[in-house]
């Protein structure tokens, strides 16, 4: 724990050092701030001065960078506390560190390139023994999702998804064909050398697909002498079942993996799967970090609960300049941002866009989304009338530190690299926090608890 503490130090005085050489103003922005939708449930902090009124810790400096763009700071960045109420796994924490960076007239290309060349200096000088592929691989959100079916795909190894849809349409294969039929997809993985897998280890897999929503997982085997072993190659012709191996490039002595659904169900199974192979086939090189770049995300994604449009990133993304017109015509499904991600070893390790800094295109973006105009001026106004000031074309990220420290570390927890960290239920078990809080304390910032509501602790 000294060591990752160690290179935590080092890490976070390495990037100061470089950002302040490359021009950027070191920043800080308020921790007591107005609640807006970020992606998450804010922490509450209720005031004692403003009976019934609550601060909001920030999950992101987002709108707060912004505004120093407007006020004509060129080049920001702060190593910036977030905090976000979320449901907790190995890579996330109520609290967590992010290295916030901000950057007036630039466009996407200067952005990649400045983060990209700050991790092309660090990984060698705070951890000589790893080994970075440079410059880093990009392709689109599409692109991503269809080769390796997440967004965050682990670039050290291949195993790409290759979707045979066309190829299984006229099979006898009912499970295919009905998926297809209903506007889903089929797509296969070839794991080489695994054809010689016993039933249980078939199985095994079957159930790390089902993490992923499938309902079940088929399956072929190459034997040596070229012949399928498969309980559903029944179905498909001679040619047919040639045509799947050379599709997937299959050899004899490989196994092929077949999900098929709704296409973000074959994507969400197929990467389980492809992450699993990826560890038993040992294909993973735990001193190689591999960068990639993800960029076209969607700007809007579809809420089934709410039956609306929500921003995927936040509202603030620029549209892509050729998604104008769909923007205007309500073809939402269609509109890409001009956001990007920067992914390592599987991990989403920074998210960032060029930003909205005209008024009339954030007004339309904000009419889109499920906010009613009284919300959006209650939420946002502070944002709208900024740019009536004439805000400069402006574009950022935000790398996550601790996920970045976790990789250097060899580690695949966060609460590794975190001095205090918070467990799985978000507590503090040393400090015992959260805890009860006295009635007086609750009297000075006008609250009182529900005795109906019991503790989790309790």
């Amino acid at each position: 724990m000294l060591k990752i503490m160690e290179l935590r130090h080092h890490t976070i005085k390495f990037i100061r050092d470089w950002m302040n050489a490359q021009g950027f103003w070191e920043i800080e922005t308020p921790m007591l701030m107005k609640s807006t939708p970020e992606g998450a449930r804010d922490y509450l902090v209720p005031s004692r001065v403003h009976p019934g009124e609550f601060y909001a810790l920030p999950q992101s400096p987002q709108q707060l960078k912004q505004l120093l763009m407007v006020a004509g700071i060129d080049r920001y960045f702060q190593i910036a506390r977030c905090m976000r109420d979320e449901d907790l796994r190995a890579d996330r924490q109520p609290e967590f560190t992010q290295l916030d960076v901000e950057m007036s007239f630039v466009e996407q290309e200067d952005v990649l390139q400045t983060i990209e060349d700050l991790m092309t200096a660090l990984v060698p000088a705070v951890t000589p023994h790893k080994r970075i592929r440079s410059p880093f691989p990009r392709m689109t959100y599409h692109e991503s999702v269809e080769r390796y079916g997440s967004d965050k795909p682990d670039l050290r190894y291949g195993l790409e998804l290759v979707n045979v849809g066309d190829l299984v349409k006229d099979s006898q294969f009912n499970v295919f064909t009905a998926a297809l039929t209903k506007g889903g997809k089929v797509q296969t993985i070839r794991l080489p050398g695994c054809a010689s897998y016993t039933r249980k280890q078939i199985d095994e897999l079957q159930e790390v697909a089902k993490i992923g929503g499938a309902k079940g997982m088929a399956w072929m085997a190459i034997e040596a002498n070229g012949t399928v072993r498969s309980p559903i190659a029944k179905f498909f012709t001679p040619e047919q079942l040639q045509a799947l191996q050379s599709a997937a490039d299959a050899d004899p002595g490989d196994l092929l993996v077949f999900v098929a659904d709704k296409p973000a169900v074959v994507a969400a199974s197929l990467d389980k799967v492809r992450r699993e192979m990826g560890k038993r086939l040992k294909l993973v090189d735990k001193d190689e970090i591999v960068f990639g770049w993800v960029v076209d995300f969607p700007m809007f994604e579809w809420n089934e609960e709410s039956q609306s449009w929500d921003a995927m990133h936040h509202p603030f993304c620029m549209v892509n300049p050729e998604d104008v017109e769909k923007l205007l015509h309500n073809d939402l499904e269609g509109v890409r941002a001009a956001s990007y991600d920067l992914v390592a070893n599987g991990y989403e390790l920074a998210s960032g866009s060029i930003r909205i800094h005209d008024r009339e295109i954030q007004q339309r973006i904000f009419d889109r989304l499920p906010y009613s105009p009284e919300e959006i001026q209650q939420r946002f106004g502070h944002m709208l009338d900024a740019f009536e000031y004439g805000a400069p074309p402006h574009g950022g990220i935000a790398p996550g530190v601790d996920r970045l420290i976790m990789i250097l570390a060899d580690t695949d927890n966060i609460r590794d690299v975190i001095a205090f960290p918070k467990t799985q239920k978000a507590e503090d078990v040393m400090m015992n926090a959260p805890s009860a809080i006295d009635d007086v304390l609750l009297n000075d910032v006008h609250l009182s608890i529900n005795k109906s509501i019991k503790s989790s602790k309790e």
